[in-house]
């Protein structure tokens, strides 16, 4: 769930250590106060926001060493501990203040600026701490702007400024401030469903995944590999976390890959691109998953459903990939370790299976995210004791210590990514970002793709993956949403069903209103659409689309940028999931980096199919019909970019194989589809002619 970097030395020691029983029942009592507001909110919502800070805010100010790498004196770890301590007193404060400050007329007293500079202070360099420069560095950035810095630039983006006491005040108390939505989404769901992950894995779910990947796939060809990405897959609906699935997983799956004669960065890539989509896996999919439902106010459950066949359509494309190497390689299928499906859901199946499908159960029931990973806690208490596992009352405690240690870094950094969107929110930079993306695309939805994807990697380099997405969110989905609910005018104009008050609103952007008096082809709706100006397309689009095309719009925006924001992992420079792999594998760091991005090419792929298909919007037969055609497509690039089948083939066969797999995913008539898909598959069988081996 987390974007965890590897976990400090110190962190380790701090809660192996006899000596540091009061951190762990420290962590017990956040994650138990956590579970009994989720079911009794006896305080405010502000007020649940600003404890969950506080207490995370101690426990990284203490773990965390301010200077890391070097030995911490006591008089370091004093100061340390000081700082955490203020930090957690100025946020309880704060909430209590709140009400004599609007009695004041919003003015601050001396404590509370102290109080406010604490937290915002701490935030900086606690993130700092935890992730590295960019994100304080964008945070002092995005409040000297709207302080004083922001009136001396020039055109779109000029801001007159505000006081430094209301700046500290919508800090603070914003809407999308630190105690705000995105510290809501954090101290509920998201830490809720981090804990769920923690108890599955410490009664035994963890090995249950491995050992039934085993049994599915550890005798075919390529079997390790395959094995790899069906357990990141699994494990990926425990925790979300790409860096986690590669550490917990990897340690099995990678030397498994070597061992049957995959090169070591090959493994490695496989594992990180495997666990890379754990975040696209539903039910949990990351933490990203729950700000996209606060961002789009559509529900949790509706988002889980419809990302799955495009998460199941990743893992393929991973797997064709492992699938194609091996053949290239001519490796053999490796002995059977014993492992059988029976003997894998005897060991450890009902502690997996019962609680993940009462969490869907209750999902689809209708209950919030937050009651139903309660209940799926309680599932796993429960279903443990019918495995080998049973969890007693140590290891209820030990996985809600796991759990708060686990959450450590993504609570700081939620509620400090909300002093950057609560100046996005006031500046109004947002909608200033949508609409130079809008001009610089010139209304071309594959081009803003690509500069949304550019974007996404830069800010990639030094945000995890959950700031990037909602960095990226919150500047880019308007226009994104935009441009992909034009489809609707564009038919609309098209066919000349716009109506009366749509062509007059229409007519306010085009120079030329009679060329609306005849017949508009496809093409040329779309030319008209993509010159409106702003100003009228919103309301052009307002009057045309109907809720339920613009709410879809929205979500695939949303959705396209959250598989964007995922390619930090597993694209160089900056590659945490890769490094992570690499380490395991004794492999080149930038050698596995670039292996898993080539392994990785369904983030980018899928995200272009949600666009230009109704993937995410049409109804489940038009969506199945579309992930068939996109199985069929994706194999045959992974094909061509690989150049083989079941057997080689030679450079002209790649090039029509592509060609045959991009026409498989493009939209066209599904006779095109049909006729590429047709073409993908009679090729397979003739590649396949002459292979006796049994797979």
């Amino acid at each position: 769930m987390s974007d965890e970097r590897p976990a400090e030395g110190l962190a380790q020691r701090a809660f192996d250590g006899l000596p540091n029983i009061a951190l762990s029942v420290l962590c017990f009592l956040i994650a138990a106060g956590h579970i009994y507001v989720a079911f009794d909110p006896i305080i405010s919502e502000t007020q649940r926001n600003a404890y969950h800070f506080a207490g995370f805010a101690f426990l990284a100010a203490v773990l965390h060493p301010a200077i890391s790498g070097a030995t911490r004196s006591r008089g370091m770890l004093a100061f340390d501990l000081c700082f955490g301590v203020l930090i957690a007193a100025s946020a309880i404060y704060l909430p209590y203040a709140e009400d004599g400050i609007y009695d004041r007329g919003v003015k601050f007293i001396a404590l509370d600026w102290v109080a406010a500079g604490l937290c915002i202070v701490g935030a900086i360099e606690l993130t700092r701490r935890l992730t590295g420069w960019v994100i304080p560095i964008l945070i002092v950035l995005s409040l000297s702007y709207i302080g004083f810095w922001g009136k001396y630039i020039g055109g779109v983006f000029s801001f007159p400024g505000l006081s430094w006491e209301s700046i500290a005040f919508r800090s603070i108390y914003g809407d999308d401030a630190m105690f705000g939505t995105i510290a809501r989404i954090s101290s509920t769901y998201v830490f809720l469903f981090i804990i769920f992950g923690a108890f599955l894995l410490r009664s035994g779910a963890g090995d249950f995944v491995i050992n039934l990947a085993r049994a599915v796939a550890g005798r075919m060809v390529g079997g390790p590999g395959i094995v790899a990405v069906i357990a990141s897959g699994l494990t990926g609906t425990i925790s979300g976390s790409a860096v986690a699935n590669t550490a917990s997983t990897g340690v099995i799956t990678i030397p498994l890959m070597k061992k049957a004669g995959f090169p070591p960065k090959f493994a490695g890539g496989v594992e990180a691109a495997a666990s890379t989509g754990g975040q696209l896996m539903p039910p949990i999919m990351g933490a990203g998953a729950f700000v996209m439902a606060s961002f789009t106010q559509i529900p949790y459950e509706t988002i889980v459903a419809v990302a799955a066949l495009p998460a199941l359509l990743y893992f393929l494309s991973v797997t064709f990939f492992v699938r194609i190497e091996a053949r290239r390689l001519g490796l053999k299928p490796m002995e059977s370790d014993g492992e059988t499906l029976g003997s894998a859901f005897a060991k450890g199946g009902a502690s997996f299976v019962i609680p993940i499908g009462g969490l869907i159960g209750m999902l689809v029931a209708g209950f919030t995210p937050a009651y139903a990973a309660v209940f799926g806690i309680l599932a796993v208490i429960g279903s443990s004791w019918l495995t080998q596992n049973p969890m007693t009352p140590r290891a209820v405690i030990e996985a809600m210590i796991m759990g708060t240690k686990g959450m450590i870094m993504t609570a700081v950094l939620l509620c400090a990514v909300g002093l950057v969107v609560n100046v996005i929110a006031t500046a109004g930079i947002g909608n200033t970002f949508s609409l130079m993306i809008a001009k610089w695309a010139g209304g071309n939805l594959l081009i803003a793709i690509v500069l949304i994807a550019i974007a996404s990697l830069v800010l990639g380099m030094g945000l995890p993956v959950t700031a990037a997405y909602i960095v990226l969110a919150t500047l880019s989905a308007p226009a994104l949403a935009g441009m992909i609910s034009d489809r609707f005018v564009i038919e609309a104009l098209a066919a000349g069903t716009l109506g009366d008050a749509g062509n007059a609103i229409l007519m306010f952007g085009i120079p030329d209103p009679s060329v609306l008096a005849g017949h508009l082809t496809s093409a040329e709706a779309a030319e008209i659409i993509k010159t409106l100006p702003l100003e009228v397309a919103a309301p052009l689009r307002d009057l045309v689309v109907p809720q339920e095309v613009a709410m879809a719009a929205l979500l695939s925006a949303h959705m396209i940028i959250f598989w964007l924001s995922q390619d930090s992992n597993v694209t160089p420079p900056v590659a945490l999931a890769a490094f992570t792999a690499a380490a395991i594998a004794k492999a080149p760091a930038m050698a596995t980096g670039f292996a898993s991005w080539k392994l990785a090419k369904g983030l980018y792929i899928v995200p272009l199919m949600i666009a230009y298909t109704p993937f995410l919007s049409g109804d489940w037969a038009a969506m199945i019909v579309i992930f068939a055609f996109g199985v069929v497509g994706i194999y045959a690039i992974a094909a061509a970019l690989q150049g083989c089948m079941e057997q080689p083939i030679n450079t002209p066969l790649r090039a029509v194989l592509l060609i045959a797999g991009a026409a498989c995913i493009w939209p066209a008539p599904v006779w095109v589809h049909l006729m590429a898909a047709v073409f993908v598959i009679g090729m397979l069988v003739w590649n396949r002619q002459g292979i006796t081996q049994e797979v």
